[in-house]
């Protein structure tokens, strides 16, 4: 069984983190990604003190898959400098750890690496 981890990115608007999230799930870079609701962000950016409307994404995916996930997220991210956080998940269910490595997997197929 592969780590199964959560990262986290944002995004500035609802159009353009559907369209990360549906790329990422699309291109098996994810198995699920969670666009929460607007929120606002306060960050200090370049010396000035910013205060924007951004879409939190939480991305379920396998460590495995994470330096082509970070690579595609940098190429898809509107940012300078685009949050990527990787969260280690401590446990959880089989059922859901092996539905996230399935989907996660290159070939859906290929069940042997499980």
């Amino acid at each position: 069984m592969r780590d199964v981890v959560v990262v986290l990115t944002t995004m500035p608007d609802d159009t353009r983190a559907d369209e990360l999230a549906r790329a990422l799930v699309d291109e098996r870079m994810a198995a699920c990604v969670n666009v929460l609701g607007p929120m606002t962000s306060t960050y200090r950016w370049k010396g000035t003190v910013e205060r924007e409307s951004e879409r939190q994404l939480l991305i379920k995916t396998t460590r495995d898959r994470l330096e082509l996930l970070e690579a595609r997220v940098r190429k898809l991210h509107p940012y300078e400098l685009p949050e990527f956080l990787v969260l280690t998940v401590q446990s959880g269910s089989a059922a859901y750890v092996g539905w996230v490595s399935d989907q996660t997997r290159t070939n859906p197929d290929d069940t042997l690496s499980r």
